[in-house]
């Protein structure tokens, strides 16, 4: 069901760039999650639309350990998180009186990890250089379709910043020495499902977004030095959703998803600036923005799509003019939408169908279409040259026309199977499997 209002006005998204870069460095790189603009997509982009293990590879290389973390691309360097078993065992954990749950991963209670952040050469994909953040064994569990290595690393050109949830946030330059680190403690996520949180970067200011069973906070950092620069408490349970931060009449705004309340705060002091009602349990996806509007998604027992003008929000906006149209059908659990153009992309649950609304109006121009060779989603959407690039667990990924009428232009196969969300910057896609990295390019 669609509820329409008014549209507002101008919304500048998150862009982030080194002082003595030119304006357009971000863009042209792939410098955070979500990409350059927040949105999934590459502006500059322009990658192959057809691959193979033998057709425009330009490279293929095994990342030690396993994780979901998307990479990250800026000038001549990809950067990648991972989590690394080693050999030392720890005595086995007793089960709880209940068991434990069928989902988590068998391996969780006996093994030490290596948290480690690779850079790679872009061109070769040789590994530059690799840092070790911490060695030690996870606290508890993580979904069985999870990774102690899911948050995406994030870069302003000068600097690189690994967060390994309750394992630290890290401060890298670009070549690799340590800068600073801070530990927030440790997280007691739902049902033991695991972290999933990336860090948002803006200005001068990280954003990190901590909502577990505990006591859940967001706080913002000097990204120079690590120290605090607000923190404040939140009323939520475990949530997944990285924080969006965009700038409005000359305030920059950090939007929060989560279960209990969607929120917006100033990030010059972390005051409330409005907060919405309306999401489902276990909120993941990533909120996207272009026009003034956000649009805001989540999908777990149940389906929830918001589109929230910013222009006059302020307060408690449930219900009011500042929500211009909602949704309530086939939404995302795990992959956050694509917002290209006029068109907003998303996904129902974490399965192959699509869906591609009007952002204007919240009208629908086509699905729930099923999306044929593709077998489960986590990945999230990305765009670029006009095309849209949907990838599957089952190593498909799909390349889209982008525009209105729903068009495929091609299926590509690999042979890994694929969670993490892909990255593109110039003409290459790169897509970080189970076992390996891939750099897609014209051969």
């Amino acid at each position: 069901m669609i509820q329409i209002f008014l549209v507002g006005l101008c919304l500048l998204p998150l862009t982030t760039w080194a002082a003595d870069e030119p304006a357009d460095s971000a863009a042209r790189n792939w410098p955070q999650w979500r990409g350059p603009l927040g949105t999934g997509v590459a502006p500059y982009g322009n990658p192959p639309t057809t691959w193979s293990e033998t057709e425009n590879i330009r490279w293929k290389v095994t990342i030690p350990g396993q994780g979901h973390a998307s990479p990250i691309v800026w000038g001549d360097r990809v950067f990648v998180l991972t989590a690394i078993q080693t050999d030392q065992t720890l005595p086995p954990q007793e089960e709880s009186e209940e068991g434990k749950p069928a989902w988590l991963d068998p391996k969780m209670p006996g093994y030490v990890y290596k948290f480690d952040i690779l850079a790679l050469d872009r061109q070769s994909g040789a590994v530059v250089w690799q840092r070790t953040a911490r060695t030690e064994p996870p606290h508890e569990g993580t979904h069985q379709d999870g990774s102690w290595a899911p948050a995406s690393p994030v870069t302003d050109g000068e600097r690189v910043y690994a967060h390994f949830g309750s394992r630290g946030l890290y401060c890298y330059d670009m070549e690799g020495e340590l800068l600073w680190s801070t530990d927030l403690g440790d997280m007691t996520t739902r049902l033991t499902f695991g972290e999933g949180t990336s860090p948002a970067l803006h200005g001068d200011a990280i954003v990190i977004n901590w909502d577990h069973q505990g006591e859940s906070f967001i706080v913002a950092l000097d990204k120079r030095t690590g120290k605090e620069q607000w923190r404040v408490a939140r009323d939520e349970q475990t949530s997944w959703g990285t924080p969006l931060i965009v700038e409005h009449a000359g305030r920059a705004q950090v939007i929060v998803n989560a279960t209990n309340r969607i929120v917006s705060y100033d990030l010059a002091d972390g005051a409330v600036i409005w907060e919405c009602s309306g999401m489902t349990a276990n909120a993941i996806p990533t909120p996207v923005s272009a026009g003034g509007i956000i649009y805001i998604t989540s999908g777990f027992r149940g389906n929830a799509l918001l589109a929230i003008r910013l222009q006059g929000a302020e307060g408690n906006i449930t219900g009011t003019e500042s929500v211009v149209w909602s949704y309530d059908r086939d939404t995302p659990y795990v992959p956050s939408p694509l917002l290209y153009n006029d068109m907003l992309y998303f996904l129902k649950s974490n399965d192959g169908i699509l869906s591609g609304l009007d952002v204007k109006t919240g009208a629908k121009h086509f699905g729930p279409q099923r999306l044929e060779g593709i077998e489960g989603i986590y990945a999230s959407p990305v765009g670029a040259g006009n095309r849209v690039y949907i990838t599957g667990r089952n190593g498909t990924t799909l390349v889209l026309k982008q525009g209105a009428r729903f068009e495929v232009l091609g299926g590509n196969a690999l042979d890994d199977s694929f969670s993490a969300s892909p990255a593109i910057a110039g003409d290459e896609l790169f897509l970080r499997g189970e076992k390996d990295l891939y750099c897609i390019a014209q051969d």
